[in-house]
């Protein structure tokens, strides 16, 4: 049997999710009809909807459905730029380099197409952004600042960011602030309404709840400029036949995951922490990435010297455990951790990381399934070596 531990890319779907999901299949309506049934089924995606804003401690106009993650953060990223141009030029999108791909393709896509200037702010050794150069740069470029994009959690390494102190910065040149939070949302408590925030990304299936629906909060001051147009639905920021029974798995799965976040997060360290201290013991040269920095309580980053992380991955997969080597959200691609690499680390450093993290059904079997097969898997992608790709 299969031991996942790879609850970073997605998680196992929930019975609730499921179960909510059922539910709102059983109904076939749209819910931008005005008949009853059609009324039926738009209070079941309203019900949803005030779920998430309960969950996420945010109006419930200010949660707006759409189908994931990337798409969340396109339109955060673009639409603010957009709008924020209209009036006034303000090429200056600050982000960094540590950042998704969803969110670093689609800034490096301003620069390419609208003329932006992307100001990258440094990460530390320790995954940490540089608050001081962030100062600097926005008393230095305030009045160019579109945007400012940064990620609550590192969805590699777990590093969390203080991003209401980010916002507390911004909000002195009414800077509007987006943050990625996919990796945040129902593992550490979170508050848009006490964030400061413009946007926030959060992403059901790393939840538990189905792949193919997400939720974009935008605070309801805030203008977008709309990706996509047709009937006006999502407060014209996302038009199209609203998908309540995906809504309806979403909620629930926040609304679970966010109920356990004290018990779970003491259990989900003890696991984290038993199975950092086996590899240390069984292969001493491993290093923990972030070890000592702040980061969550699920995910273990560690780096294996002298082997490519793809051989230990493959290997690992053939002992029946399932790990990843970084992010699994850029079509499949094998390569250097991007993440790694703006920390500091070598290419080869960087080639050679494992990502272990752990969820919601995740068992100290499923970490010891993982420990019986490490030392081999390693021993053996140490003998593949560090092949040039």
């Amino acid at each position: 049997m299969k031991v996942f531990l790879d609850h970073a890319s997605t998680t196992p779907l929930r019975p609730s999710a499921k179960k909510a999901m059922l539910k709102g299949l059983e109904i076939a309506a749209n819910p931008s009809s005005v008949h009853s049934l059609g009324q039926h089924t738009r209070n079941l995606l309203e019900d949803a909807r005030d779920s998430i804003a309960r969950s996420l401690d945010c109006n419930r106009s200010e949660v707006i459905f759409n189908s994931g993650g990337t798409e969340s953060d396109n339109q955060a990223i673009k639409g603010l730029f957009w709008e924020r141009n209209k009036a006034t030029a303000r090429k200056v999108v600050i982000s960094s380099r540590a950042e998704h791909h969803a969110v670093l393709d689609t800034v490096e896509w301003l620069e390419k197409h609208e003329g932006a200037e992307i100001v990258w702010i440094d990460v530390d050794s320790l995954g940490q952004i540089d608050f001081k150069q962030l100062a600097d740069e926005i008393h230095l470029r305030q009045d160019e600042i579109a945007l400012i994009s940064l990620m609550w959690v590192n969805n590699e390494t777990g590093v969390i960011t203080d991003i209401p102190r980010v916002c507390s910065m911004a909000s002195q040149h009414e800077i509007p602030v987006h943050s990625d939070a996919i990796a945040a949302a129902g593992h550490i408590p979170i508050s848009f309404k006490d964030s400061g925030l413009a946007a926030m990304t959060v992403s059901g299936h790393k939840l538990g709840a189905p792949i193919g629906v997400a939720v974009l909060i935008v605070g309801r001051s805030v203008k977008l400029e709309s990706l996509v147009h047709g009937g006006g639905q999502e407060r014209a920021l996302r038009s199209g036949t609203m998908n309540y029974p995906m809504a309806m798995a979403m909620a629930a799965a926040l609304e679970e995951a966010s109920s356990e976040l004290g018990w779970r997060e003491k259990q989900l360290r003890e696991l984290r922490d038993y199975l950092e201290a086996e590899v240390k013991r069984l292969i001493p040269e491993v290093e923990i990435t972030v070890a000592g920095g702040n980061r969550l309580p699920d995910n273990s980053h560690m780096i294996f010297p002298g082997c490519q992380g793809d051989s230990l991955l493959f290997l690992l997969d053939i002992a029946g455990v399932e790990v990843s080597t970084g992010s699994a959200c850029q079509a499949g691609v094998i390569g250097p951790s991007h993440v790694l690499v703006a920390m500091g680390k070598t290419e080869e450093e960087a080639n050679g990381c494992l990502r272990i993290t752990l969820g919601y059904n995740s068992t100290k079997q499923d970490v010891d399934k993982f420990l019986k097969a490490i030392s081999e898997a390693y021993a053996g992608a140490k003998r593949a070596g560090l092949s040039a790709r």
